[in-house]
């Protein structure tokens, strides 16, 4: 095996995807379009892949392991994206016990902070979905639930949630009759393995593993009015829906010459240049944009529609992927130096937590109940949502402890929780965007904008994230 040149090295780590065959390189034709219609029948596909977690083909690793970095000493400071969440207020009332959060990805690494990690099978290689060649399903998977260590101040939004990854794509790895850049129908990529139907098969098989909760930090671009080839899995993310699971889905990247380089400007389905999926499956998908520490929306989160709200994707801090790693990683070396780790792919599994938050404190919501949560309670965006960070930025606390109209004064109200202070709902809470704005200062200023680190779904720094979204 070969070792690639630098920057497909540095690509291995970015990983969450882009696809589909959109016109790479030329503008989408102005269509209007209409949400997509789910077909029942398409689901037989995802429930024949459900039980065999395997390839569809025999495949083999033809790149190296990424390895990703962490610069300087482990955070002595909740990382912003955390900072700004305030956990620790909203853990006096919930830490995700008893929920299952499948992470749909490259699969997660064991780490001695996820040790109630369940492995849930492999569609890529013969691993049991316990690997992660790419680093990139363990970093999600720890910004949902990483137990917290004496050793710095990292953790996961739910730390006391169960993993169960599913492995269902990685770009070290592609089928072995693969002739030069010929890619399969459906292909999650133009290079490494993996696609929607898979995928599909994915979604069900969490299912039916008993997950309360899925995160697809995976994103499948196409051209507005063109063929999508998606529909086993908008039926499977309706399987989801309907048997009460809440399924989170990054909104996507805009990158230079790819599927995802076309921003949907303005807004409302009429505006759509590029379709994004599983995230455009409202109402059974939750898709997540990403804010910049100011919490103005981030110019790489791809638009639409379908965004129902919004975390920091921004410099992110996360679990080591490598094999036997039990520190931090937050960057990846590319020829440029250290870049941040960014994008909608870490900015979802911020809401994935969240919504194993809510579902634990408030097990007799309906996966919608939850949404509607999590949206409800989102800082809007000036008078309501916008189709670039949806409902706004998430608040757990207010999740957790705001009441809705739609549900009795004592739902939730479980013996052993403390009592939340009344809700005044008139105004939003300030409180957010004002830590994120003087930690970011702070942030700047003692490492300087050059010194972060850069990760998927960035636009191009020193041509990194092009290929994904």
């Amino acid at each position: 095996m070969t070792r690639p040149p630098l920057r497909r090295t540095v690509l291995r780590l970015v990983c969450a995807a882009t696809v589909l065959g959109a016109v790479a390189g030329f503008p989408a034709p102005a269509a209007a379009i209409s949400p997509p219609r789910i077909d029942p029948g398409a689901l037989d596909a995802a429930l024949a892949l459900s039980g065999r977690p395997a390839p569809l083909e025999p495949t083999e690793q033809r790149e190296l392991c990424a390895e990703p970095v962490l610069r300087g000493s482990p955070p002595s400071e909740p990382p912003m994206a955390q900072r700004v969440l305030d956990l620790p207020s909203a853990w006096q009332f919930s830490r995700g016990a008893g929920q299952k959060v499948a992470v749909i990805d490259t699969g997660v690494n064991r780490h001695p902070r996820l040790p109630a990690l369940q492995a849930g099978g492999d569609y890529v290689s013969d691993s049991d979905g316990t690997v992660d060649c790419d680093g990139h399903g363990t970093l999600v998977a720890g910004i949902i639930a990483a137990r917290p260590s004496s050793e710095d101040a990292f953790v996961g939004v739910a730390p006391d949630a169960e993993i169960l990854a599913i492995r269902q794509l990685s770009l070290a790895y592609e089928r072995k009759d693969r002739q030069g850049s010929d890619k399969p129908p459906g292909s999650l990529r133009s290079d490494g393995y993996g696609s929607v139907l898979t995928l599909a098969g994915a979604v069900v098989r969490a299912v039916d593993m008993g997950a309360t909760v899925i995160n697809i930090s995976e994103v499948a671009c196409t051209a507005a009015g063109s063929d999508t080839s998606d529909a086993a899995l908008g039926a499977a993310v309706k399987y989801a829906y309907e048997r009460n699971v809440v399924v989170v889905a990054a909104a996507g990247n805009v990158e230079q010459g790819g599927p995802c380089q076309n921003q949907n400007e303005g807004s409302g389905w009429s505006s759509v240049t590029t379709v994004a999926s599983p995230a455009w499956f409202t109402p059974y998908v939750l898709a997540v944009g990403s804010v910049d520490a100011d919490g103005k929306p981030s110019a790489l989160s791809l638009r639409g529609p379908w965004v129902g709200a919004a975390a920091i994707g921004r410099n992110i801090v996360s679990l080591d992927s490598r094999p036997g790693g039990t520190g931090l990683v937050d960057g990846v070396q590319t020829m440029n130096g250290l870049q941040p780790v960014d994008g909608t792919s870490f900015a979802a599994p911020y809401v994935a937590g969240l919504a194993a938050l809510v579902r634990s404190r408030f097990p007799d919501l309906s996966a919608q109940q939850v949404i509607d949560r999590i949206t409800r309670t989102a800082h809007a965006p000036g008078r309501g949502r916008d189709d670039a960070i949806g409902a706004g930025l998430i608040d757990p606390l207010a999740a957790l402890t705001a009441p809705l109209a739609s549900e009795p004064p004592s739902q939730g109200a479980d013996v052993g929780h403390p009592i939340a202070a009344p809700f005044v709902a008139p105004d939003p809470d300030p409180r957010p965007r004002q830590i994120a704005i003087a930690g970011s200062l702070t942030l700047l200023a003692a490492l300087g904008i050059g010194a972060a680190f850069a990760f998927p779904f960035r636009t191009r720094r020193a041509d990194l994230n092009d290929e994904f979204e």
